[in-house]
């Protein structure tokens, strides 16, 4: 006879606390069979309180991601919930796929939300969405002498906005960097499922349409966003990671952009045998599902972040950050003295979301911690009790500065 799944029930009820927010997850999520759940952060940033009801998820993005729980949960109504173990999500969605797709969109969604909020405390007019866009990405790759990735932009520009007021302009620079044609390969057809991409190649541009997402097989990839004259870097992606998901969810233009941080291979699936993948690899949704979880974690991270005032409080809070997205342990026994991060100085700077004109004396400052040792590709943490201690120094003194009372 073929294994049943066995799920539990738990009720609450109303103005019980189901999660609370920083509380250690222990594996399981819940999903709503009866009843009205508030979920809700203490520091917001940028993201609302939501009421969810039967059939809606809580905690999926903790138990997915092996982290803390991001936001509290509390019953508004008694209710009733069925709980998940992680461990069981393989076979949920192997009886019923229509789970993972809903988890997964929904996931989509809140990330987008979440790009779009951090983009508003990090970066400069970055309201503009779509293939318009690409224009300002190409300008930008232009004026940093990237002239690979600016000829990328450009002639996406052009296929996608053949009215657009910038097609002279586009022409011209297109012209000019005619020498890069036979380099770049613009486009790919639908059999083309393995490809190889070398260091500082776009593999999309943000405001393109897109179809497919990425799997990357070798090698690394990073994910940015320009708006004005900055970038700001969202994550380096490695082997075993998935990106490029949203667009084929949702159908939407890309909201950042890929750059092969070194010579990378992938693989790519589309939207066409993306159904099948569900019911077929049920693993490798499961995996999407949990670098989805991963990504938001560090997204809701990144927000409380850019809240931070003090510069110096927010490159050592991202350091702080970077240590948890890697499980890097920071207490107990199995705490680790130092720790090496495979990027530089630059992708710590934008990941840190500050402006450009700060790059120069803060690199100076934490340069002066001899306890940090930082080269142009990577970053030696010497002593992760430094990390630590400086840390909470400045959240400390944010906190303090908060309660203080305004003096006019």
């Amino acid at each position: 006879m073929e294994n049943q799944l066995e799920l539990s029930f738990t009720s609450y009820h109303a103005n019980s606390y189901i999660v609370i927010e920083g509380k250690q997850n222990t594996g399981f999520f819940y999903i709503i069979r009866d009843g009205k759940v508030r979920v809700f952060k203490e520091d917001a940033g940028g993201d609302k309180s939501e009421i969810l009801g039967p059939g809606d998820f809580i905690g999926v993005i903790p138990a997915m991601s092996f982290q803390n729980h991001l936001e509290t949960a509390v019953a508004l109504t008694d209710v009733v919930v069925i709980k998940v173990h992680q461990q069981q999500y393989i076979e949920l969605i192997q009886k019923n796929p229509s789970v993972a797709v809903k988890i997964i969109k929904q996931f989509s969604q809140k990330l987008r939300l979440l790009n779009s909020a951090l983009a508003e405390f990090t970066l400069v007019n970055s309201t503009q969405e779509g293939p318009p866009h690409l224009f300002n990405v190409a300008e930008h790759y232009f004026n940093q002498k990237q002239y690979g990735l600016a000829f990328y932009a450009y002639a996406k520009y052009y296929k996608y906005c053949q009215q657009g007021d910038k097609i002279p302009i586009v022409k011209d620079k297109l012209a000019k960097l005619s020498n890069l044609a036979s380099h770049i390969q613009l486009e790919f057809g639908p059999d083309q499922t393995n490809r190889i991409y070398k260091k500082n190649t776009m593999l999309f541009a943000e405001g393109e349409p897109g179809n497919e997402l990425f799997i990357i097989q070798k090698g690394s990839v990073k994910i940015c966003k320009v708006a004005g004259n900055n970038e700001s870097l969202l994550a380096v992606l490695k082997e075993g990671d998935i990106f490029g998901e949203m667009a084929l969810l949702e159908g939407k233009p890309r909201i950042a952009s890929a750059v092969a941080y070194e010579d990378c291979k992938v693989i790519t699936v589309n939207k066409e045998n993306f159904e099948l993948i569900i019911k077929s690899q049920p693993q490798l949704i499961a995996k999407v599902t949990s670098l989805l979880a991963d990504r938001i974690w560090l997204i809701y991270k990144k927000l409380e972040n850019v809240l931070i005032n003090d510069p110096m409080g927010r490159i050592y809070n991202t350091i702080y950050i970077q240590l948890e997205k890697n499980r890097v342990p920071l207490s107990g026994a199995n705490m680790k003295t130092s720790y090496t991060f495979n990027f530089g100085w630059q992708e710590l700077f934008g990941m840190s979301g500050l402006p450009a004109e700060q790059n120069k004396p803060l690199h100076l400052k934490i340069s002066n911690n001899q306890k940090i040792q930082i080269t142009e590709n990577q970053i030696n943490i010497i002593s992760i009790m430094e990390i630590i201690r400086q840390t909470d120094y400045y959240r400390k003194m944010e906190k303090r500065d908060k309660l203080r009372p305004n003096r006019g």
